[in-house]
C-alpha cells in the first residue's frame, strides 16, 4: 500500500498539501514541550513554549518551507561526577513544529524564565490601485481585442451537435470582427 494520500487522478497538484499533512502528522504528539499561541494583534502571534531547564544554547528555531521547527537538547555535563539518589528531571531533547501560513515571518524570539517566545507576523498586503481606461464606441473595442483562433482538435464526445454549435459560435465571433 502505498503512504500517499491523494493517488487519485482528481488530485493533481496536491502534493504540497500532502507534504504539509505528512509534517503534522510527524510532530510530536507527547505534547513536550508545552505551548501556547497568543494572537497580539490582527496581524502579529507569539508562540511560547515552556522549556524550563534548558539554555540558549541547548535551543535551535529554524524555519524550513513553511515550517516553523524548534529543537530542544540538554548536553549532560560529563566533567562533573555526580551521584543522583533520585532523578526527577529528565535530560530530554524535543522537536516541535508549526506550519505557517504562506508569507509568515518569524520576527523575533527570546528565552526569560524557562519559556521561550517567538513572534510571527504576517505582514499586511500592499494595497493597489490600478485605474481602468473607459473606451467610447465599440469600435475601438474591436481592434484590441484578442483573436480566438478556431478549435481544430476532438469534441469530448464526438457528437455533431457540439461540433456545429461550437462552429457556429467561432464563425459568429470571426464575422464581428
Amino acid at each position: 500500500m502505498s503512504g500517499r494520500l491523494f493517488t487519485s487522478p482528481m488530485f493533481l497538484g496536491f502534493d504540497h498539501l500532502e507534504q504539509i499533512l505528512e509534517r503534522a502528522a510527524k510532530s510530536t504528539s507527547d505534547g513536550y514541550p508545552p505551548y501556547n499561541i497568543e494572537q497580539l494583534d490582527s496581524s502579529s502571534l507569539r508562540i511560547t513554549l515552556a522549556v524550563a531547564g534548558f539554555m540558549m544554547e541547548d535551543l535551535q528555531i529554524t524555519q524550513e518551507d513553511n515550517q516553523l521547527v524548534i529543537r530542544g537538547r540538554q548536553c549532560e555535563d560529563t566533567t562533573q561526577e555526580r551521584v543522583f539518589l533520585y532523578r526527577g528531571i529528565a535530560a530530554r531533547q524535543f522537536q516541535r513544529a508549526f506550519v505557517l501560513a504562506e508569507g509568515i515571518e518569524v520576527e523575533s524570539a527570546w528565552l526569560d524564565n524557562g519559556l521561550l517566545h517567538i513572534d510571527i507576523r504576517r505582514p499586511q498586503p500592499e494595497m493597489k490601485v490600478r485605474r481602468i481606461e473607459i473606451i467610447q464606441n465599440s469600435a475601438a473595442r474591436k481592434k484590441t481585442a484578442p483573436k480566438v483562433p478556431a478549435y481544430k482538435g476532438n469534441f469530448t464526445d464526438g457528437s455533431r451537435s457540439e461540433r456545429s454549435g461550437l462552429e457556429r459560435n467561432i464563425q459568429t465571433i470571426e464575422k464581428d470582427r
